[in-house]
């Protein structure tokens, strides 16, 4: 990808806010955002300019730099560092390696290093939909349970009837818990308490969302993703605790 490190020679690239940006690659990939952008920028995979007074300035080629990111994370699922790798190698006048052909597979959900999920999970939106016969299909229940799943509320097709990566792993663990006598009905008490921390999550994120502050808007999402994660990590270490008293 000869665009991917720099705009072509001979003329000025155009600069382009984070915003301008956005606009232009949401064609691409819908689901990308503000903070997105920000964490591939901490990760050292796109350098944008600042200008004087902080704001960070694009050039074509910073754009093309993370087209290449992001086709690579949704069409091949390479971990940022490995997809780095590349765009060092074409910064050096390389080639990077071949990528093996891929088939349309489910994505795995991010996890932190002890198992749970991190705050970049709760950001991540992958576009995944499947149809109610793939969903039974890949997550091997039968039509019964997904139904009485959907009965107590724990997962709810789109308006288009569609299903996402979510409900797939809601449905996958609902099947797990089954086997052990616990039913979608014993899991009313887990969607309540799921339910109640994202409440306490709203509440913090509420004043960010009132703020004409565009800057602010766009920390919402990443505070949403910190305080869920640490939201999680606290659940899950209480049970961890309580299970020790057995």
């Amino acid at each position: 990808m000869a665009t991917a490190t720099g705009a072509a020679s001979g003329s000025a690239p155009d600069r382009h806010t984070i915003g301008e940006v956005l606009a232009v690659l949401r064609g691409d990939f819908p689901e990308i955002s503000i903070p997105k952008i920000r964490f591939l920028e901490e990760k050292g995979l796109v350098k944008p300019e600042r200008t004087p007074s902080g704001y960070r300035k694009f050039s074509d080629g910073d754009v093309e730099r993370l087209r290449y990111v992001l086709r690579m994370q949704r069409d091949h699922y390479l971990p940022l560092k490995v997809i780095g790798e590349h765009l060092d190698a074409l910064d050096r006048g390389l080639e990077p390696p071949d990528i093996e052909p891929t088939v349309p597979t489910v994505p795995q959900v991010a996890l932190a290093a002890d198992g749970m999920p991190d705050a970049d999970s709760f950001l991540r939106r992958d576009g995944l939909r499947l149809s109610r016969k793939e969903l039974i299909k890949i997550a091997e229940v039968s039509e019964e349970l997904l139904a009485e799943v959907e009965e107590f509320g724990l997962v709810a097709p789109s308006r288009t009837g569609h299903y996402d990566t979510d409900d797939l792993v809601i449905v996958q663990t609902a099947r797990a818990l089954a086997t052990y006598g616990l039913g979608p009905r014993h899991l009313r008490g887990l969607k309540a308490a799921a339910d109640r921390e994202v409440g306490l999550v709203e509440q913090v994120v509420a004043p960010l969302r009132r703020t004409s502050d565009p800057s602010a808007r766009a920390r919402v999402e990443e505070t949403a993703g910190e305080l869920a994660a640490l939201s999680v990590r606290l659940h899950a270490t209480l049970v961890k605790a309580g299970l020790r008293r057995f």
